[in-house]
């Protein structure tokens, strides 16, 4: 599946579900689903910064795509991180540099988050693109 592909296809998944506390809960659901966070990467270098809460992303870089992997101690930052990594986690330094994540406007993230929160998910993106960039710059 394309970026695009999956977008729409989390932006399908939402419209399920007639209210935010539904919406949450659902978030929160995605977030118990990833997957155990490598203990190893729970470093100072890995904390996002601009984040209410702790989240910790990793990038592991392998035959032209990178993986995340990531964990928080805040169950929706936790979701919003797996949506993120649903979309992605598996794709080449130049896909994720030229994405544009249209399903957080979508969706509705954006005007349900608290402006602190919004300010980590921004961080949250920001620091992806950030190892897309360094990713880019080692195999040149």
């Amino acid at each position: 599946m394309t970026i695009n592909e999956i977008q729409d296809e989390i932006i399908q998944e939402f419209l399920i579900f007639d209210d935010w506390m539904d919406k949450y809960s659902y978030i929160i659901d995605l977030g118990n689903d990833l997957t155990d966070f490598n203990e190893d990467a729970r470093t100072d270098q890995n904390l996002i910064e601009g984040c209410q809460s702790k989240v910790w992303f990793n990038a592991n870089y392998k035959d032209g795509t990178i993986t995340f992997e990531a964990d928080s101690d805040a169950i929706i930052t936790k979701g919003i991180a797996s949506l993120l990594i649903r979309i992605l986690s598996g794709r080449t330094p130049d896909e994720i540099l030229n994405t544009d994540l249209y399903f957080i406007e979508k969706i509705g993230l954006t005007s349900h988050l608290s402006p602190t929160r919004s300010n980590g998910l921004m961080s949250m993106i920001k620091q992806l693109k950030l190892y897309a960039m360094a990713y880019k710059s080692l195999n040149k």
